[in-house]
């Protein structure tokens, strides 16, 4: 893992998991704070963010949406920050406008890692976070539509092996034109014995 950056949510940003991975595997980290870290949250959020000339603007439209990102980044070493290697902090604004409803909606996210000003650009910064979210969207996904996360399987190999078939249902869904998981699979159960054969090319 050395050199990697590694990214993750809120739920593993912790003093001790940045210490392993900065310490014991050489790697970088890229976290998200949000309330389950109050001090260093409320920290972030009263950093001089208007100030900040590092920032990086992105607007993409797809998936019936139109979104606007700005990312700005602040070397913080000399803040007093209570974080492990903590170098540099990030603002994450996403502005998003729902094509068919109009619905607008707005974000904001605050992340730390400790890659220098150098080693990582507002717009490597926000592209990282970028891919966090892609994940996140993976597992909810597998949560919210397969409820992997109350599954009772917890013995032997059973949790992996359905992993496995839950990944695979939807790789096969997306492959087959399926933008909406639960839609596909809906559509699926309305012939249980043909479909699910037809969409792998068994039928």
């Amino acid at each position: 893992m050395a050199g990697v950056v590694v990214t993750a949510d809120a739920l593993h940003t912790h003093r001790d998991h940045a210490r392993w991975l900065v310490e014991a595997k050489k790697a970088h980290y890229l976290l998200v704070v949000k309330q389950n870290q109050p001090t260093l949250h409320d920290a972030l959020r009263s950093l001089p963010w208007n100030e900040v000339t590092a920032r990086r603007y992105d607007r993409e439209a797809g998936h019936g949406r139109r979104e606007t990102r700005s990312v700005r980044t602040l070397t913080v070493t000399s803040l007093g920050l209570d974080f492990p290697y903590l170098t540099q902090a990030a603002k994450i604004h996403r502005h998003r406008t729902d094509l068919r409803t109009g619905k607008i909606t707005r974000e904001t996210i605050y992340a730390i890692t400790d890659l220098t000003a150098r080693e990582a650009s507002p717009q490597a910064i926000g592209q990282l976070a970028r891919a966090q979210w892609g994940i996140e969207a993976v597992h909810h996904v597998r949560d919210t539509t397969f409820g992997e996360d109350a599954s009772k399987i917890r013995t032997g190999h059973g949790p992996e092996n359905m992993a496995t078939l839950r990944s695979f249902a939807i790789s096969t869904l997306r492959a087959t034109g399926h933008r909406s998981i639960a839609a596909g699979l809906r559509e699926v159960s309305y012939m249980p014995f043909t479909r699910p054969l037809d969409l792998i090319g068994l039928l």
